[in-house]
């Protein structure tokens, strides 16, 4: 049966093109709805772009019908936006009678359901709203479709028994060939049947059906970083694999995620040259309360942002040397141009070529804004993200919704991408078990 979705602000906020996702169901836009996107149309972040994109869309349908009356979609429903009247407000219990913006729109959604004879879904993203319309008895559901299941988030890695010989093989020949429905660039160990502490550490190349080693690393490893666990070897195999452009790094804090990447960037760009700089971001989200405004010039202003950058590059760097002298520090590295380091503010409309980039708590990004810096990426660019889905500051999206489980899920079998999940602490004992027990 054909249903009637009531939509809320913040979904189309989300996602403009939520107006056409919902197959041949009717959508409906409260006028509320439509007076609070032009409040965001002026603003300069990516809230604002998606206001003006709805007010667009919105415009183009208007063009072709009234949309009071109802505008046909593509897939065979209607779109229609329906004009509240204080008839709508009776209905709703005294309480929820106070003239506000969110009791208008749960008004109208009240009125659909009394008057249309077929299901009406309420979608909102605000939880709040949508425990008072489970209690005024309509439909309440949270906008799925750009969510992934955090439980069942790919890992990108995977244990193989084999026959010891296979495992013989893949050291003597340096690839085994095996069979099982693996991803391209999935991480793998191969276990002997016979003796499962007789092991093998490999990546799947999905187009010969074959197993290759890891990327062998300097004895004294990265900028002085050596792996300190599998996943951490497996992280390393990806970052430093140039026909790898996009990798992503999940895991919880202090499991080295930003130390590895920054590591492997400066090996890339500084040592190796094979990129033109590193390039490190990050988005701003405060923890806790804001401190306002910060004095000085944009340097001195961005400082506090990107602080956990400047000490992991003054950690890689090595602030004093074997003589107790003060080594260089990350200026001299930006100043040489091998490095910069910025928000993700200005980045709309760059295009980034050559470039060795890694963008730090992208868990803190919603699904667009992670596309708007993929599509950034020139040629021979390659992108990083990191992040920890269970440290959540953006309060629009959540474990399941954000912008790097999104591009976990959309990037798995792809040729060119890669994904670790880093499970074990390596920052400090006390940090491990802060992040276990708290």
């Amino acid at each position: 049966m054909k249903k009637v979705f009531v939509l809320d602000t913040n979904v189309l906020l989300h996602d403009p093109q939520a107006l056409l996702r919902f197959k041949d169901n009717d959508v409906v836009i409260p006028i509320t709805v439509v007076e609070e996107i032009d409040t965001f149309k002026k603003d300069l972040n990516e809230t604002g772009r998606n206001a003006r994109e709805v007010s667009r869309l919105l415009d183009s349908f208007r063009a072709k019908a009234h949309l009071v009356d109802g505008v046909r979609l593509d897939d065979g429903g209607m779109l229609k936006v329906f004009i509240y009247t204080e008839q709508a407000m009776r209905r709703m219990p005294p309480e929820l009678r106070v003239d506000r913006g969110d009791n208008r729109i749960l008004a109208v959604a009240l009125q659909m359901k009394e008057e249309c004879h077929c299901p009406v879904v309420f979608v909102t993203k605000d939880t709040n709203l949508r425990i008072k319309a489970d209690a005024v008895g309509l439909n309440a559901q949270d906008y799925e479709s750009d969510k992934v299941s955090i439980e069942e988030l790919y890992t990108g890695m995977a244990e193989v028994v084999l026959p010891r010989e296979q495992v013989d093989r893949f050291y003597g020949q340096g690839h085994v060939d095996i069979d099982g429905d693996y991803r391209e660039n999935q991480c793998l160990t191969l276990v002997d049947e016979s003796n499962t502490s007789h092991t093998a550490l490999g990546r799947y190349e999905a187009a010969l059906g074959r197993v290759v080693p890891l990327i062998r690393l300097p004895k004294e490893g990265l900028w002085g970083i050596t792996p300190r666990n599998r996943e951490q070897q497996f992280a390393f195999d990806l970052l430093l694999n140039d026909d790898i452009q996009l990798v992503t790094l999940v895991g919880k804090a202090g499991t080295g995620k930003t130390l590895l990447a920054i590591a492997a960037g400066l090996a890339k760009s500084a040592d190796e040259g094979g990129y033109s700089r590193l390039l490190v971001s990050r988005p701003i989200f405060p923890l806790g309360r804001d401190l306002g405004f910060l004095p000085g010039d944009v340097e001195e202003k961005l400082a506090p942002w990107m602080q956990p950058i400047f000490d992991n590059v003054e950690l890689l760097l090595g602030m004093v040397d074997e003589h107790g002298k003060r080594k260089r520090g990350y200026k001299e590295l930006v100043e040489m141009g091998l490095l910069q380091i910025e928000p993700l503010t200005y980045i709309r409309g760059r295009s980034i070529p050559k470039q060795f980039m890694i963008v730090d708590e992208a868990q803190n990004l919603t699904p667009h804004e992670i596309k708007t810096i993929i599509t950034r990426a020139g040629e021979g660019t390659k992108i990083v993200l990191t992040g920890d889905p269970y440290q959540i500051d953006n309060p629009y999206i959540d474990s399941s919704s954000n912008g790097l489980t999104y591009t976990v899920e959309k990037f798995k079998s792809q040729s060119i991408a890669g994904h670790v999940t880093l499970m074990r602490g390596e920052r400090s004992p006390l940090a491990e078990l802060a992040a276990n027990l708290l």
